[in-house]
């Protein structure tokens, strides 16, 4: 072989393989299935939006993504699952508000500070108050008024003790010295049929209710938001009756175990930033009235400290923790 052909071949050897900077760990990920907890009932606003995730996450992974109800313990019990989870990625879970919260009311399995690496901020509900289609009230003060007529008989719902609709009603109650029945449930889906049922008067729930109010047979009274929603303008939000302060949402996004590796973690990000900007996706947020509230891992991570710190502040001044 001639002197320069060797030489070249040697060379080429030596170096290194131009290829993209992608380490082992993030390009081989996922290798199986995805299993992402939902916990909340199936059936709700959660689970219809997290099952759309899931659908486009499973084309933008190439592996299929499985949604896993875990209902209960103020939506919590996904957290709880994830933080014991081995850290390899293939565990995630929606991290919600009551979840940040409840370490600080009462003694929970996990550290919301210590036990997770978020992955990805997506979204937040639309609260608001609905009633029966059928029932003699045609506003919220009609509601207000009633109740206060009727002490101890009226019965709100929930989605959950000692989550964020909760802890709204509640405050409307005290604010409005009213004497009713908090009903919890684990989630909408739950709510619902007791609601339809006539076993509940009213119940404070996400935007899961609006087909039911689309096709009449739930009425919406008050939305939560700092404005009247496109969808539902005649509507009034609760700044507007006169609940100074009360502008409620409550966003969420998807954590992983602490210990993540840094590559799995950013991997994980990417797929997940392209399933929640999928078009399927897309139009299930618009469907149910949600807003698209992307974070990044860094961004989501600050927001959740931050987050994290108010709620702790948040129990400490209204007085909830019980431990």
């Amino acid at each position: 072989m001639p002197l320069h052909r060797r030489a070249l071949l040697g060379a080429a050897l030596a170096a290194p393989a131009l290829i993209p900077s992608r380490s082992h760990a993030q390009a081989r990920f996922p290798e199986r299935p995805i299993t992402l907890l939902v916990p909340f009932p199936a059936g709700g606003a959660t689970d219809v939006q997290m099952r759309a995730l899931a659908e486009a996450a499973t084309r933008a992974f190439g592996q299929t993504v499985v949604t896993e109800n875990r209902p209960g313990a103020g939506s919590t019990l996904g957290a709880a699952s994830v933080a014991r989870a081995r850290p390899d990625g293939y565990l995630v879970s929606q991290m919600t508000l009551p979840a940040l919260r409840l370490p600080f009311m009462q003694r929970m399995a996990y550290d919301p500070r210590r036990d997770f690496t978020p992955i990805i901020h997506l979204t937040g509900y639309t609260f608001g108050v609905v009633v029966r289609a059928e029932s003699p009230w045609k506003t919220w003060k009609e509601v207000v008024e009633d109740a206060r007529r009727n002490p101890g008989r009226h019965r709100w719902g929930n989605t959950g003790a000692n989550g964020t609709p909760h802890l709204a009603m509640v405050d409307i109650v005290e604010r409005e010295k009213l004497d009713v029945v908090h009903v919890p449930f684990r989630g909408e889906a739950d709510a619902v049929p007791a609601l339809l049922g006539g076993h509940i008067e009213a119940t404070a729930a996400g935007t899961g209710l609006y087909e039911l109010i689309k096709e009449g047979k739930l009425r919406l009274l008050n939305v939560w938001t700092p404005e009247r929603r496109p969808g539902f303008p005649e509507v009034p939000t609760l700044l507007e009756l006169g609940y100074q302060g009360m502008v409620i949402t409550s966003p969420y996004g998807l954590v992983a175990p602490a210990g993540l590796d840094p590559e799995i973690t950013a991997a994980l990000h990417e797929g997940f930033r392209r399933a929640l900007h999928d078009p399927a996706h897309l139009a299930v947020l618009t469907r149910l009235d949600q807003p698209l509230l992307y974070l990044n891992s860094a961004d989501y991570a600050r927001n959740m400290a931050t987050t994290i710190d108010e709620e702790e502040a948040r129990v400490k001044r209204l007085g909830l923790s019980t431990g």
